[in-house]
């Protein structure tokens, strides 16, 4: 019908003016060393390991104590607001 042949004259008009939404780049992307978006993909968090009683910093709920461990995956933490699950490794927490 009419929709189809709509359709496809969009996809045409589109093509001769260089609209390549969708498809594929031939150049390769260029990463630049001073981008501040290299910063969080290339800093891996140094694996601390948390215990009972331990005094720590996280970045949304502030200063808490660790009350319970669950082995490497995740700790219980209360901040005097409340306790929270913070599952583990994790660069929003540290010991202080």
């Amino acid at each position: 019908g009419q929709g189809g042949s709509l359709r496809r004259s969009l996809s045409l008009s589109r093509a001769r003016e260089g609209d390549n939404r969708g498809m594929a780049s031939s150049a390769p992307r260029r990463r630049l060393p001073a981008s501040p978006f290299n910063a969080a993909r290339d800093a891996i968090p140094p694996d601390e390991v948390f215990a009972v009683g331990d005094r720590v910093a996280h970045d949304r709920h502030g200063l808490g104590r660790i009350v319970s461990v669950s082995g490497t995956a995740a700790v219980d933490a209360d901040f005097g607001s409340g306790s929270r699950r913070v599952s583990t490794p994790t660069p929003k927490m540290h010991k202080l």
